[in-house]
């Protein structure tokens, strides 16, 4: 599905999880940018918002905490009164200075070592996923790709390594499984609950023998001269179990799609590995997995002319500010020699996404892994996306991989 530049922009509801599925939305992102980059927008259900789809004003609401708050939940659609309960508690829903305070509780435990041991895991887990990949010969890569970012988020908080297939379910589970309306189904709140369940458990074992972990590190850590609350730890586990999962997740499959969709780029990559860091934000900036985020207006202010009354929300929404075509060269093409890219992926000002640099990581294993083994990449579905307006994602993308000879082999074997 499509939206042609002729549909009246100003008929379309932005916020329609139909439409972020379809990836429908891009010619009335354009039609923003041009007329009313900051719009007011009132949905059929009432709810109504401020509408960010240029680059500039997205990076002005990202930095300034002090006008545009998180506090009061971070995206559309969420449960005022979860918001309120996680408000200065959970790390994304808190603003400066306490922010800070929890953000280098949780950075404490990214010690050298930790970094080392990640990267080992990730190496280890990536070729692993390939493995799996070619045996299955057309393969559902979401399924596969969920692997990467839950084991290394798994490694990083302290789960043990035989509970991290349990992990993997569940986290599919809680974070993938959605209503027609968008919304977490029966089956993925169980999933939560039974994730949340495991980690109260590894706080109790953290607090009687702590290790070299994040749980710890909450465990240990201090707020305003007190210790973190069991709630409290929960709250960042959880914060950082779905935004460690998501974005890795689905940059990693709409990246494997945008290759085989652009077998340019893909030999370009196989040719010059130099290519891959960039290649990497490119993906980032294309795939955009954060459809939107939600702030506040704490206090009366303008905004690229536009009066925002305080208690008024402000959406950002990432897929427009990342093909803005007064900071993005020829926006609307996929290329992984872009430079600079300044993409706002990972969000912006204090609550750059604290695990941006772990997942770039990731994704830099990941395809270096798959242009050094895989020769071509090829679709042969089905492809569906998540019903989302907050996720831009896959629900399934069976893909196939052709594995690259051997090095020393003119024949095109399987890798073992």
């Amino acid at each position: 599905m499509t939206t042609p530049d002729l549909v009246d922009p100003t008929a379309v509801d932005v916020a329609d999880p139909l439409l972020h599925r379809d990836d429908a939305l891009h010619p009335v992102w354009r039609w923003m940018r041009r007329n009313d980059p900051v719009r007011w927008t009132v949905r059929s259900n009432e709810d109504s918002f401020w509408s960010v789809t240029a680059h500039a004003d997205a990076v002005r609401v990202l930095r300034d905490s002090r006008t545009f708050s998180s506090e009061r939940g971070i995206r559309l659609g969420g449960d005022p009164l979860a918001a309120a309960a996680a408000a200065r508690k959970m790390l994304i829903v808190t603003d400066p200075p306490r922010h800070g305070d929890i953000r280098r509780i949780i950075g404490s435990a990214f010690t050298a070592r930790t970094v080392q041991r990640l990267e080992q895991n990730m190496r280890e887990t990536v070729t692993a996923c390939l493995d799996q990949a070619f045996e299955q010969g057309a393969a559902d890569v979401v399924q596969i790709a969920a692997r990467l970012p839950v084991s290394v988020i798994c490694d990083l908080l302290g789960v043990p390594r035989e509970d991290w297939d349990f992990m993997v379910n569940r986290t599919t589970v809680a974070f993938g499984a959605v209503d027609d309306h968008g919304s977490p189904t029966a089956d993925a709140a169980e999933a939560h609950a039974e994730i949340l369940l495991y980690y109260l458990e590894l706080v109790k074992q953290r607090r009687r023998s702590p290790r070299e972990d994040v749980v710890t590190a909450l465990v240990q850590g201090e707020v305003d001269g007190r210790p973190l609350t069991d709630e409290e730890i929960l709250l960042n586990c959880d914060g950082l179990i779905s935004g460690g999962n998501e974005t890795t997740r689905h940059a990693a499959v709409g990246g494997l799609l945008a290759l085989a969709a652009h077998p340019d780029q893909w030999q370009a990559l196989r040719d010059d590995p130099a290519i891959l860091s960039s290649a990497v934000e490119e993906i980032l900036r294309w795939t955009t997995p954060g459809a939107h985020t939600l702030r506040t207006a704490v206090r009366d202010t303008e905004l690229a002319g536009r009066p925002i009354e305080a208690g008024q929300s402000v959406v950002v929404w990432g897929a427009s500010v990342n093909r803005d075509e007064s900071v993005f060269e020829e926006p609307d093409t996929f290329r992984l020699d872009r430079k600079p890219n300044r993409h706002l992926t990972f969000g912006h000002g204090a609550h750059y996404c604290l695990g941006g640099a772990l997942a770039t990581s990731e994704l830099r294993v990941l395809f270096g892994e798959v242009a050094r083994r895989v020769a071509a990449v090829g679709v042969p579905g089905p492809v569906r996306r998540v019903r989302s307006n907050h996720i831009a994602g896959f629900e399934e993308a069976v893909v196939v991989l052709e594995p690259a000879p051997v090095a020393g082999t003119t024949g095109g074997g399987r890798h073992g």
